[in-house]
């Protein structure tokens, strides 16, 4: 149980098993920027919480994800592009630092997600009208961090802007959900994988 001081909300929950030497926790926000911390440095939590990044102002964590050291990650922007780097080129800092420069924004843009690359996976992506597509983590060229990144999808009138990305399996299955509260399940092999400059298809029908 997580006590919050009015005005404060949860962004981020990560699950841990333990505190072993060697994991990271990486982190990204809705600014584009990152930070790696090591695991060791949770191991010790106070009763009112400890510190993990420090924020700039009108900043705020949109993603959070253990990392083994050598990883590849995908940052997600609401305007469609995508940056994939290597963990490596972020250092490992102490939990009151603020973090790099992940991704490169344009004017409104914003980070939805980051997610960790994993072989033979597609990214999948949704927009605020309710299209989507998934696209092979191949097709992102991996650049250093910091960059603006290559189309994701194309974030036009038709489809709005980007609201969420994720790297899935052709096994995983996938649950959406709008504002309205309408909810639809489905098979992430079930939705087309294509290139990334595309504007995808519809996914969910919004109310």
């Amino acid at each position: 149980l997580l006590r919050l001081s009015e005005g404060e909300s949860v962004n981020a929950v990560l699950p841990v098993h333990d505190f072993e030497i060697g994991s990271s926790v990486m982190m990204c926000t809705r600014k584009g920027v990152v930070k790696k911390t090591s695991i060791g440095e949770f191991s010790r939590p106070r009763k009112g919480g400890i510190r993990a990044i420090g924020l700039r102002e009108k900043d705020e964590l949109v993603g959070v994800r253990l990392s083994s050291g050598t990883d590849d990650l995908i940052i997600a922007t609401r305007n469609g592009n995508a940056v994939k780097f290597n963990e490596r080129d972020v250092r490992n800092m102490g939990r009151n630092a603020g973090g790099v420069r992940g991704v490169t924004l344009g004017k409104d843009g914003n980070v939805v997600s980051m997610s960790r690359c994993g072989e033979g996976s597609s990214l999948f992506t949704i927009t605020e009208n309710g299209y989507g597509k998934r696209t092979k983590l191949d097709a992102y060229r991996l650049i250093k961090r910091g960059g603006k990144g290559v189309r994701n999808i194309i974030a036009n009138e038709r489809n709005g802007k980007v609201v969420g990305a994720v790297v899935v399996d052709e096994s995983d299955g996938l649950i959406l959900m709008s504002k309205n509260g309408v909810v639809i399940r489905t098979k992430a092999k079930d939705i087309g994988c294509i290139g990334r400059n595309t504007q995808g298809v519809r996914v969910m029908k919004m109310l």
